[in-house]
């Protein structure tokens, strides 16, 4: 199968996948493991049929025919479910709210993070057990416990199959956004294939823009797509050739997607026009600042640097100081920044990029040896290979 064959059936699979579980939870009365089991029956089988037949002309109709067929016979002791489900008919058309209960679920706080991620992609996505753990470089029957943990933590702890409360929405909504934005940076910085890395990446943008298209006046939905679809944009100018790491600064900005660059702004525009910010469209706001410099030397780094002010505001963290650090660099000099840099060693003493920042300051201000110290400390903390290889690098020059 090629490339391209291979991304059609993942994207066809996506699309059908969720809204096919969204129906069935529906008549198996909220029964999360039976609906989870059938689609992911209906989902092997076409992965097992569809390479070799091609894709069918209605690919969301045979994915129904099989759920449907395998879930009567599963289901056969149970009148009422065998009832519901030999009188539903393709196309199935969820309620929007079937699906949001379906990513809620999928998100339940009660669940740990990792079963949250694993769940999220294998339910409302669609992937197979085996296509997460190539994704991220764990072992299937790993994968396998989580999602199956994660079932039976849902069905014994009772987790309601349901949209919060008004007063608990916000932190919900948080719970589902956090799961999206972790899923897109193992995507996008993952120490995974090329391929599995895409695909987490767009899993991530799919899953923003179903939620966006769901909760359409949630302005932090619409932050996270806005930032996701610009950090893809730039995508092209990320690597060279050989497949080697490539900065922002020496980045070819030709090779970026400028159609989806002035999309996602207009998008953060309009979000920005509801006066409710937060942390997803403030970093969209800063990637957008990167996004719209048609040089390096055009960006706007005192902007950049208020904008983390104002995240800092809103959700402190010694990374977006670290980040803050780094736009200081550029805005004023690199002695402030490594002011600043210091007074976070404490914090991110093992984190490689504080440690990566370190040494480019250093090297600025002529302190070779140091930076050098600090480049191979960022070697020894990161497992990334296109990091490793572009610090090798510089400790070779």
């Amino acid at each position: 199968m090629t490339d391209a064959s291979h991304d059609r059936l993942a994207r066809v699979i996506r699309q059908h996948a969720g809204q096919l579980a969204a129906s069935l939870m529906h008549v198996t009365g909220g029964d999360f493991a039976t609906a989870e089991d059938l689609v992911q029956d209906a989902v092997l089988a076409a992965l097992q049929h569809w390479p070799a037949e091609g894709i069918p002309e209605r690919p969301g109709a045979w994915l129904f025919t099989v759920a449907r067929r395998r879930g009567l016979d599963v289901l056969r002791r149970e009148a009422n479910y065998r009832t519901k489900l030999a009188q539903l008919r393709w196309p199935v058309q969820p309620d929007p709210d079937e699906r949001l209960r379906l990513i809620f679920t999928c998100c339940h706080p009660a669940l740990p993070r990792p079963a949250q991620i694993a769940l999220t992609l294998r339910v409302v996505c669609g992937l197979t057990t085996a296509q997460i753990a190539r994704a991220f470089l764990t072992g299937e029957a790993t994968v396998a416990r989580r999602i199956s943990r994660a079932k039976r933590k849902i069905t014994d702890a009772g987790i309601p199959y349901r949209i919060p409360e008004d007063d608990q929405l916000a932190a919900r909504l948080a719970e589902v956004l956090t799961v999206i934005y972790l899923l897109f940076n193992e995507g996008y910085l993952s120490t995974a294939g090329p391929a599995q890395s895409r695909d987490l990446a767009e899993d991530a943008e799919w899953l923003a823009g179903l939620l966006h298209r769901l909760m359409p006046n949630e302005p932090e939905v619409a932050g996270l797509l806005a930032l996701i679809r610009l950090h893809r944009a730039r995508a092209g100018g990320r690597f060279d050739p050989a497949g080697g790491l490539v900065l922002l600064e020496h980045q070819d900005r030709s090779l970026w997607d400028r159609e989806a660059i002035v999309d996602a702004t207009r998008l953060l525009t309009r979000t920005a026009r509801r006066r409710r910010p937060g942390p997803y469209q403030l970093q969209a706001a800063i990637v957008a600042c990167h996004a719209e410099a048609e040089r390096w030397q055009d960006t706007d780094w005192e902007q950049i640097v208020l904008l983390y002010d104002m995240l800092l505001h809103l959700a402190p963290s010694p990374v977006t100081r670290l980040h803050r650090a780094i736009a200081l660099r550029y805005a004023t000099g690199p002695h402030a920044a490594l002011a600043e840099l210091d007074a976070l060693d404490g914090e991110l003493r093992d984190y490689h990029l504080y440690h990566a920042t370190r040494a480019e300051l250093l090297r600025r201000l002529g302190r070779p040896d140091q930076a050098r110290a600090a480049d191979r400390r960022a070697l020894e903390l990161t497992a990334n290979p296109a990091e490793q290889a572009l610090l090798q690098r510089r400790l070779t020059l």
